[in-house]
């Protein structure tokens, strides 16, 4: 099975210290969004996970702690470095530092496991088409020796966006072909793999790729191991991905970005930061007499040659 630990939070950044001690004692509890009294436990071995997935905008507060888990199981990063700045993602840091982190990941674990997200793709009075093409551009430079790919995407038009980012200026399809092109140039002027990743439309006369960001070719070539050959049944609309177990939680996220789906508002994780305890195997507060708890079924995604081929590398 395939663990996420950035789908519904930025763990990395926010709750680093429980993240650790979550893979060092071997399980988790996540708690069902939609049933709260429902309960999972994953045990967090890499006989069960086949790999563990990262999505972060900032992993400086787990680079000196990273081979813990990198050394133990298969592993994979998205970093998220967009065009804004704290206008609309206040808790995120500059383009210049986040570049400087993700250099730092890549020589620690492989650029081959490293994937660059350029998105959402969106557009205000101040984060024009130009706009977006002068920062991917100089961005791209700097980037592409360090990661295997740059996925992008178009915001999606949320219901909660219409209060979060009254400022958002509709996308048509016109907009999506201009952006598509010019980022499709830039990333083959520098030698960089580019895709999309849950927009429906076929870019691909711009040199883009159309893929998941969680496929199992993708986790297999940055692991050098195969998967067996599984349908993906994706996350939502225009969504490639492999079915994964996020250990994350809804509206804990401080990062505060306006185009967020994963928080009902920019206070409610601030809120609910005070109920986190590093020590609990919940993200967030402590499990209840009323929980129920059942265990996770984990299966492995792997072929057998492939298992065969690690158990020999370990010997």
């Amino acid at each position: 099975m395939i663990i996420n630990t950035g789908g519904r939070t930025d763990t990395v950044q926010y709750f680093t210290g429980w993240l650790l001690k979550r893979f060092e004692e071997g399980y988790v509890y996540s708690r069902n969004p939609l049933f709260p009294n429902k309960v999972t436990r994953y045990e967090l071995n890499p006989d069960v996970v086949d790999c563990v997935e990262f999505c972060s905008k900032n992993y400086e507060p787990i680079l000196k702690d990273v081979h813990k888990i990198t050394e133990r199981f298969h592993t994979h990063f998205n970093y998220t470095i967009t065009a804004y700045g704290k206008d609309i993602e206040p808790g995120v840091p500059s383009i210049e530092e986040s570049m400087e982190t993700l250099k730092k990941l890549s020589e620690l674990v492989g650029k081959n496991r490293v994937v660059w997200r350029y998105d959402p793709v969106l557009l205000t009075e101040k984060y024009t088409i130009q706009t977006h093409m002068e920062t991917f551009e100089r961005m791209a430079k700097e980037l592409s020796p360090y990661v295997d790919r740059c996925i992008f995407s178009f915001v999606e038009m949320y219901k909660k966006l219409e209060n979060n980012m009254p400022e958002l200026i509709p996308m048509t399809e016109a907009d999506k072909n201009v952006l598509a092109k010019g980022l499709g140039e830039i990333a083959t002027a520098n030698n960089l793999y580019i895709q999309t990743c849950g927009t429906n439309g076929d870019y691909s006369q711009y040199g883009i790729h159309s893929s998941g960001c969680m496929t199992l070719e993708i986790l297999g070539h940055a692991n050098h191991i195969e998967f067996k050959e599984l349908k993906h049944n994706g996350m939502r609309q225009g969504c490639h991905c492999m079915e994964s177990r996020d250990i994350g939680a809804y509206d804990t996220c401080m990062n505060g970005c306006k185009y967020c789906y994963a928080n009902k508002n920019p206070k409610k994780a601030f809120e609910n930061f005070k109920y986190h305890n590093p020590d609990s195997p919940l993200l967030l507060g402590e499990l209840k007499e009323s929980d129920m708890i059942q265990q996770g079924a984990q299966r492995s995604y792997l072929k057998k040659d492939s298992v065969c081929g690690q158990l020999e590398l370990k010997l």
